[in-house]
């Protein structure tokens, strides 16, 4: 059963956050992706309130009942990191460890990055920590898909993607979650779509549900982004070029808290490194990886598809912290 847990607007960065709060103890912020709100965390925040955590679970600003500024540059790395900072201080607590999925896991460890006096610890789920890199992410992209369709060059024109995916909310939710789940990946034909293709073009719209995603469930995503759009939530794809400035200060420095990854087998994040010994690349950009798991046969929503071997694996990595 789902732990119901108490919500909050908090006051940070200049902006305000609803935030899922349960349990006492050490503070525990978990943040989300895209495109997901707090609710992505259902089964992860009773398991750590149950194991002695205080957790707090924000929508990040954008999405659900958070604030949702209009440019796009109120999207920023600096930005969003400075709301995790901001809300650690507004409850009360000088650190906190951080855990984020998606886009959640580069918000949390550019964090332990920019503010590393407020984090303890820091786990990512589906995206390693990799470092800044040589260029935006974006001319990177561009690069490699020259002549084909990639999502986050889609995403790059302000108004194309928000007008295709709230033409149907419901569906373009469940057709997105499919795509990237254990069950799509193993099921779906693989798309080779053109540069001029939209986002949902070729996706399967599955009859039923894989078991981790009920109906009530995508129900409550999609009154989510029913009510918030998504313009806030692309805008974070549309600040390459100004995180990579932002980042300049800290390029080339490592995570010094201790690290956890985890990762989905078949998390289509990883074909983003072909080739490439991901735990080697973390090992060269954190001080101290403390754990490592792959979760066999699971997708890109690793905590939603696997939550018991994902809490069992964050609890692991939570009591090796002392």
């Amino acid at each position: 059963m789902m732990t119901q847990p108490e919500f909050a607007m908090v006051e940070t960065n200049g902006i305000r956050l609803r935030v899922a709060l349960a349990g006492k103890g050490p503070l525990i912020v978990l943040v989300h992706g895209w495109p997901e709100s707090w609710y992505s965390w259902r089964h992860q925040i009773g398991a750590l309130a149950d194991a002695g955590y205080r957790v707090a679970a924000p929508d990040v600003r954008g999405y659900g009942g958070s604030d949702k500024p209009q440019p796009i540059e109120a999207y920023s790395i600096k930005e969003i990191t400075a709301d995790i900072a901001g809300l650690i201080e507004a409850l009360g607590e000088k650190q906190a460890i951080l855990i984020g999925h998606d886009w959640g896991a580069p918000i949390v460890w550019n964090t332990s990055l920019l503010f590393p006096q407020k984090v303890r610890a820091v786990a990512g789920l589906s995206v390693p920590f990799t470092g800044r890199g040589p260029a935006p992410r974006i001319e990177l992209f561009r690069n490699i898909y020259k002549d084909r369709f990639f999502y986050q060059i889609y995403f790059q024109e302000p108004g194309v993607a928000e007008k295709e995916l709230e033409a149907d909310v419901r569906t373009s939710l469940k057709k997105i979650y499919y795509w990237i789940s254990g069950e799509g990946v193993k099921t779906a034909p693989k798309l080779n779509k053109g540069p001029d293709a939209k986002l949902l073009d070729g996706l399967s719209e599955p009859v039923t549900l894989p078991a981790w995603l009920t109906p009530d469930d995508l129900d409550h995503y999609t009154g989510e982004f029913q009510q918030s759009g998504f313009r806030g939530p692309l805008n974070r794809y549309r600040n390459s070029h100004l995180d990579f400035a932002q980042l300049a200060d800290i390029a080339g420095r490592r995570i010094e808290q201790p690290v956890a990854f985890i990762v989905g087998s078949l998390d289509p994040v990883l074909a983003f490194f072909p080739g490439v010994d991901l735990v080697a690349m973390m090992r060269e950009n954190v001080a101290d990886l403390r754990l490592v798991r792959t979760i066999e046969g699971a997708g890109h929503w690793v905590q939603q598809e696997r939550p018991t071997e994902v809490n069992t694996a964050l609890l692991e990595f939570l009591k090796g912290l002392g």
